[in-house]
């Protein structure tokens, strides 16, 4: 009971907290140009509208990814999956993180499987999810390479990137819900904000396509995620 009382407590606290700072950001932009003090400048003023956007953009993202972990859990989900191509939603994901990048930050991609058999949109927000996690727990120069390769039977997509990694211990427990909330103070102190439901999503998601992830690290060097998606519907 006392475990379960501290995880709530913590999720609770990185809830808000992940909430509080783009609701704050907000309710700021928009004061601001309330003002009109941008009124002739309209490259500031959209460089403002743009940042109320993308924490709008933010806010709506992690009330998604709560309700679809719920709904994954109820079995409720409706995947509505079918053949789609890899290149464009790469290419998308590419060019988000590119332009939102607080630091350098280069993508190599090596597609030898341009297909794979999923929910487009869930699988963008899977993928969305890693790269995420890749620039978040990044050195100073962000190196990410997004692959994919076929077997006849799986695709099997990969990100890899080249930051603090992960240890063999952590590694154990990343995709347990609410487990970013529970370590949420320890991994604070490292800049990083959430409330443990990134991974523990892209695993539910992962699994109701009937795949599978996996995660190889070591702690300073690199951290490879590997989805593995069946080409077809397994009965």
């Amino acid at each position: 009971m006392n475990k379960i009382s501290r995880i709530r407590e913590d999720f609770s606290y990185a809830l808000i907290h992940d909430m509080k700072n783009p609701l704050s950001t907000i309710f700021t932009t928009l004061n601001f140009l309330h003002t009109g003090r941008l009124d002739d400048k309209p490259e500031k003023r959209e460089k403002y509208f743009r940042i109320a956007e993308g924490e709008v953009d933010h806010l709506l993202t992690l009330t998604n990814k709560v309700l679809t972990v719920s709904k994954l859990e109820q079995h409720k989900l409706d995947m509505q999956k079918e053949k789609i191509e890899l290149p464009p939603m790469i290419d998308k994901l590419v060019d988000k993180f590119t332009a939102k990048a607080d630091k350098p930050i280069r993508f190599i991609k090596d597609l030898q499987a341009t297909e794979v058999y999923a929910d487009a949109e869930y699988l963008e927000e899977v993928l969305d999810n890693l790269i995420d996690n890749a620039v978040k727990y990044s050195k100073e120069n962000v190196e990410i390479t997004l692959s994919s390769s076929c077997n006849g039977r799986h695709t099997f997509l990969r990100v890899h990137d080249n930051g603090i990694g992960i240890s063999d211990k952590d590694q154990k427990v990343i995709f347990n819900k609410y487990e970013r909330g529970a370590a949420g103070r320890r991994k604070r102190k490292q800049g990083a904000s959430g409330f443990g439901l990134g991974l523990n999503f892209v695993q539910q998601v992962v699994e109701a396509h009937g795949g599978n992830i996996f995660v190889n690290s070591i702690e300073g060097e690199f951290t490879e995620f590997v989805i593995s998606l069946p080409l077809q519907d397994l009965n």
